[in-house]
């Protein structure tokens, strides 16, 4: 199917969310919401359509990161049974000037279509990244972008990530 990221990549992925977590509002203690029940493929393709829906917003010439969606365990759950997605990627503008409107812009139309911003600001770096959160509570995804103006080159990192999903009766989880 799809090609593994690389490790250091998915390390630190991994870290973000294990540190960050997903804040989407949900009765359960852990903040994750039930996704509902998938296949580890097709919660993949949900979870890459939702990249791309904020790729879309991004509205400036520049090239994204060529990348793939990774499975990520829930928290205190079967890892056989239960499982979550990640997708990051980065986007890379022809410009550097262009990373302050695309944010701007992210922050002005995420919530039009259904994004809740739980966070945004600067980071603790010694570069001071800007830092946003967005939550979809009706799709259950959350989205974490950070600019990255210091960074050479300059970019925008994003990490959609999904909620948790229960793979169907009689399947099994396929792990990339």
């Amino acid at each position: 199917m799809k090609t593994r990221p690389s490790a250091l990549m998915l390390v630190a992925s991994a870290t973000l969310i294990t540190l960050t977590g997903c804040s989407m509002n949900d009765s359960r203690s852990d903040g994750v919401p039930f996704s509902g029940t998938s296949t580890s493929s097709d919660a993949a393709d949900a979870t890459e359509r939702v990249s791309s829906g904020i790729y879309d917003l991004i509205g400036v010439k520049g090239k994204a990161s060529e990348s793939y969606s990774t499975v990520v365990d829930c928290s205190g759950k079967d890892t056989e049974k239960h499982f979550r997605i990640l997708h990051p990627w980065s986007f890379y503008p022809t410009s550097a000037d262009d990373l302050d409107p695309v944010m701007e812009r992210l922050k002005e139309e995420l919530p039009k279509r259904g994004w809740r911003i739980v966070e945004y600001g600067p980071d603790t770096s010694k570069n001071k990244n800007i830092r946003m959160t967005a939550d979809n509570d009706e799709k259950k995804f959350s989205a974490r972008i950070v600019k990255m103006a210091k960074s050479e080159p300059p970019m925008l990192s994003l990490d959609v990530i999904s909620g948790c999903y229960k793979i169907p009766a009689g399947q099994e989880i396929e792990r990339f």
